[in-house]
């Protein structure tokens, strides 16, 4: 996953998986979806971003994030 913040047009882009958009469906005022070919959402789209949330903090929780850290670290059976 990766989050992308466009200050410039205050639009945030949460890339959930690599591929191409081909369409868009705006679920709420400022809020689209992406959807690749086989109709997987791929991308969520928030405008004016900052309007709806404190984009000063990034908050993980329940993620795996320390264990996939350690495993491209730690050679594979040690």
């Amino acid at each position: 996953m990766l989050l992308e913040y466009y200050r410039e047009s205050d639009m945030l882009y949460i890339s959930l998986a690599d591929g191409t958009s081909t369409e868009s469906e705006e679920i709420a005022p400022g809020v689209v979806l992406d959807f690749d070919a086989s109709n997987r959402v791929i991308g969520i789209e928030i405008e004016d971003a900052s309007k709806f949330m404190n984009l000063s903090r990034l908050e993980l929780r329940a993620l795996p994030v320390a264990d996939l850290i350690l495993r491209e670290r730690v050679p594979a059976g040690v």
